[in-house]
Order: C-alpha cells, then structure tokens, then sequence
C-alpha cells in the first residue's frame, strides 16, 4: 500500500519563515550518489501477463528516452513521453503490419504474447489510467492516423483500432489542405501514414500541496542561468545525495515518482530499468518536507528517427514496409510518427487529514528540494506500468497543450 501525506499546520506571514515550512509524509529513498551501481534482477520464471506487459513498456520507454536524451538537438530541450500512449500507438501499427514489417514491430514491443492478449491488456490498461472515477487524475489521450487521400482504409482496420485503442483513422489531401492554411510554403511530399497522438496529464495529489505556500523561488536550468518559478514548500537540501521520492496520486491508482541529483549531474547513466525496481523496493515511509515547482509543461516530438534506431526500420521504408492490413496494398510506409506529451503540475489535490497533526516523526522531517532539473514518472500502482516518463529542465517552457 502506498503511504498517505501528511502535513503538519503552518503559520503564514507575508514574508515566508524559511525555518517553518509544510510537512509532507510521503515515501522517499535518498541514496549516496557514489553509491549507486547497476545489477540485474533476478529473473522471474512465471510472469503474469500485466507484469510481462509492464516490463515491456518500461524496457521500450528506457530504450527510447536514452536515444532522445543523446539527440544533440535535444540537450536543453525538456522530454515528455507517454510510453503507454506509445506503446498503444504500436499496438495499433501491428493491427496493420504484415510480413517483416509486422515481426518488427512486434519485436519493439517485445510482448511474449500473443497478439490478441497485447491489444486486450493495453486496451484495459488504457481505459483503466483514463478513467477519473477509477484513479481521480485527469488524464486526456487522443490517437490519430492519417493516410494519403488514395487509399482505401480496411473496414476491419479502423473497427479494430477503435474498439482496442480508441484511434481514429482517416483520409485527407495533404498538400491541398496545407496549401489552404499556408499559403507561403510548401509541403514536403507526405505519402505515407501520419500517426498523431497525445496525451495531457493533471496529477491530483492524494494530499494536496498548500497553496498559501507558494511563492516565487528560482530554478537553475544551467550552471549559469536561473529561472523564477512558483515554487511549492520552500525547504533546505542535504549534501551529496541522489533523491528518489514517491508521491501518491489520487485515489491512490497511480505515483509520481522523482528522481533528482544534488547538483546538476546527469542522472541518465543510472536511469535502468533494474535500478528502478531496486530504488522502489528499498522505498521506506518516512516524513519528507518537499518542495515541488508549479509547471505548466509540454513537448512535441518526431519520433520516427528514433524508432528507426530501435529496430522499425522496414515500416519507414517505401520499398520495404508492408501495411495491407490497413489498405490491402503493402506501398503504404509510416512517413511522421509526432508524440505530444504535457503536464500540469499544481497545488490541488485531497484535502489534508487533519488527524495525523502533532504527530513526532513529522518534528525532523527530509527534505526535499526540487530547484533543479529532475527525472520524473508516473506509475500505474496496479500494473506497475510506466504512464509517463519526463525530464524537466525549464518550468517555464511550454504549456498551450493545443495538440488536444
């Protein structure tokens, strides 16, 4: 069971005492950051599917952040992916996918399912994490595709797709429709598929963060240069340490979890799936004063390229990628494969339980002080699957979320 928040009462001037300060009571792992190693976990000889699926998910999700992090044009971009949007959106490819193109795909996925058993969980999975009666977290999804206007769309396809995954297929002129709105400029030829989605997440904290404690603080998002955020719960850090924290989200269905360097080092090194699990099993329940920078955050990503790079290398292929299950001709490739992610990080959450106040583990609390880029997820409690994966350098960088 996850641990609940707690909060002990503050006292509020209009100047902040920064030697009083809210008590959150969440899970959290600090190790030594010279400490930290990489091993392998013992390896499970039965699995239930929705485990295999989850470690599926997070090796893919991993695999694709490292590609995207060590992308030059990417080194002070933030990154936010939705590795079950993700996922979903290859579940749907394989729908399509014949031949070679399909024993690739399937081979990213990395599944050791059959196939129908793969659409049927992520199909749960995917209306299970977006269901706000269920996890009380505003979680919005949206997945499209788009063909030339030549094609003829298998009925079956588009029923499929929709039925398991919620996409929505169709047909449009591209370059008439792009000269329509854009007038001064020209089209690259477009004469594959366009796969779209997107996906807006809005934790809802199981307790929420005061709001009388926010108040403009600065974020370094270099060794030279700071940004001034609205900072949640000023708190103090600790010396040479690699912070590791879980905070329970909503109805207690899912948790952010943080992972955050005392300095600016990198954390991606030591970002493996093994080290995951290990931090997650070592997590204690402890008193924890957190202070976490309001975002209002997104990015949109091609992630075509970096999916070449992890084996889908026919689908993106015009001579090679075979996709007659989704027009009953295999001369249709994936041209633009465009993931947008966002996230809204707010005060709002359950109200306090004003029971656990005067408690004596809540007098010397950790700290937790985020005014530095971190590495952030959400996780699934039930499955364990990986919701969405971020690296937030700048706050203050995106947040229209129009791809909605």
């Amino acid at each position: 069971n996850l641990p609940s928040v707690e909060v002990v009462p503050q006292h509020v001037e209009k100047r902040v005492d920064y030697n009083q300060y809210s008590k959150l009571f969440y899970s959290m792992l600090m190790v030594l950051s010279f400490l930290v190693d990489l091993f392998s976990t013992e390896t499970l000889t039965k699995k239930d599917p929705s485990t295999m699926l989850s470690e599926s998910i997070m090796n893919l999700s991993l695999k694709l952040y490292h590609n995207m992090e060590n992308d030059a044009s990417l080194k002070s971009e933030n990154i936010f992916i939705s590795p079950v949007v993700l996922t979903s959106s290859l579940g749907v490819i394989t729908l399509g996918a014949r031949q070679n193109t399909a024993n690739q795909v399937k081979s990213l996925l990395n599944v050791p399912l059959v196939e129908d058993s793969i659409h049927i969980l992520l199909s749960k999975l995917l209306t299970d994490a977006s269901d706000e009666a269920i996890s009380d977290i505003d979680w919005k999804v949206s997945s499209r595709s788009y063909g030339p206007a030549w094609i003829n769309l298998s009925p079956d396809f588009v029923e499929k797709s929709e039925v398991h995954y919620r996409h929505n297929s169709s047909k449009v002129n591209f370059r008439d429709k792009w000269h329509h709105e854009n007038q001064q400029m020209d089209l690259p030829v477009i004469d594959g598929a366009l796969f779209i989605n997107a996906m807006l997440l809005k934790p809802h904290w199981a307790e929420a963060f005061s709001h009388k404690m926010v108040d403009k603080r600065g974020f370094m998002i270099s060794g030279t240069r700071t940004v001034s955020v609205q900072m949640m719960h000023r708190t103090e850090d600790e010396p040479n340490q690699l912070q590791f924290l879980e905070i329970p989200l909503g109805k207690m269905q899912s948790s952010l979890l943080i992972l955050m360097p005392f300095h600016m080092e990198p954390l991606e090194k030591v970002l493996t799936k093994e080290n995951i699990y290990r931090w997650s099993d070592q997590l204690k329940e402890q008193a924890v004063a957190v202070s976490l920078p309001e975002a209002d955050v997104g990015s949109i990503h091609e992630l075509q390229k970096y999916l070449k790079q992890l084996g889908l290398v026919e689908a993106v292929d015009k001579s090679k990628a075979d996709f007659s299950g989704i027009t009953g001709k295999p001369d249709l490739p994936l041209s633009h494969f465009l993931h947008a992610a966002g996230c809204e990080i707010q005060t709002g959450g359950n109200e306090f339980d004003e029971n656990i106040f005067g408690r004596e583990e809540l007098k010397t609390p950790k700290l937790f002080y985020a005014d530095h880029p971190f590495i952030f997820f959400v996780q699934d409690t039930k499955t364990n699957s990986i919701l969405f994966l971020g690296r937030l350098l700048n706050p203050r960088n995106g947040g229209n979320h129009d791809e909605l």
